[in-house]
């Protein structure tokens, strides 16, 4: 059976960048991430999600390999400073 993973091995072992106790939140970046060719999963999401009042103790973790986590962090700073934000002035992709 072939695999269909986007994940590279050589890359090294997954690596926690950062957490989230909302579940959305993790998968947001993950989606940022992604688009800018990072591997990434996230861990633990369905964990928060079912035991909702545990979501501090069980966060969602957003991990990238090893040999990515440089680049993924980086990424993750730009995130946090707003730098994917869209402007209120950007032309809407809807037309």
């Amino acid at each position: 059976m072939p695999d269909n993973s986007p994940y590279d091995p050589e890359l090294g072992d997954w690596q926690t960048l950062t957490s989230f106790a909302n579940p959305t939140e993790a998968w947001l970046l993950q989606g940022r991430l992604q688009a800018c060719g990072v591997p990434t999963m996230v861990a633990d999401d369905q964990m928060a999600q079912i035991y909702s009042l545990l979501a501090q103790a069980i966060p969602a973790r957003v991990m990238v390999p090893q040999q990515r986590l440089t680049e993924a962090q980086a990424i993750y700073q730009a995130f946090l400073r707003g730098e994917f934000a869209l402007r209120d002035d950007d032309p809407s992709p809807f037309g």
